[in-house]
């Protein structure tokens, strides 16, 4: 089964940027679609962004529109994240998985990988 690897994660001051990196192992991801989540301290798990299997439709959390962009890159098994303007409400384990269902639900995602920190400090 696919396995999903996530990078790129860093301390950054607030509006800086960071790009994220979800790379699939086992397998390939091309034909699904992939979500990004995030988990801050004693918080559930929240959507932040997906992209569809073909590219074409991305859809964001309403608190991170006009700063973040999800795309990918099929051919290297990739998918991007890419955080700019980013505030301290920002902090938080960053995750992508394999959706399987809903677009916002992480119960409806699989091939969870094991997260990467993003500390946004003011």
């Amino acid at each position: 089964q696919v396995q999903l690897v996530e990078s790129g994660g860093g301390l950054v001051q607030t509006g800086g940027s960071l790009r994220l990196s979800c790379a699939a192992s086992g397998g390939t991801f091309s034909d699904h679609a992939i979500g990004w989540f995030r988990q801050a301290p004693g918080k559930e798990r929240e959507f932040v962004a997906q992209i569809t299997w073909s590219g074409g439709n991305q859809f964001y959390t309403d608190s991170v529109k006009g700063r973040f962009t999800i795309f990918r890159d099929d051919a290297k098994n990739i998918v991007y994240l890419q955080m700019n303007n980013l505030r301290p409400g920002d902090t938080a384990v960053y995750y992508c998985a394999r959706q399987i269902g809903g677009v916002e639900n992480p119960y409806e995602y699989d091939s969870w990988g094991q997260g990467t920190q993003v500390t946004v400090s003011s």
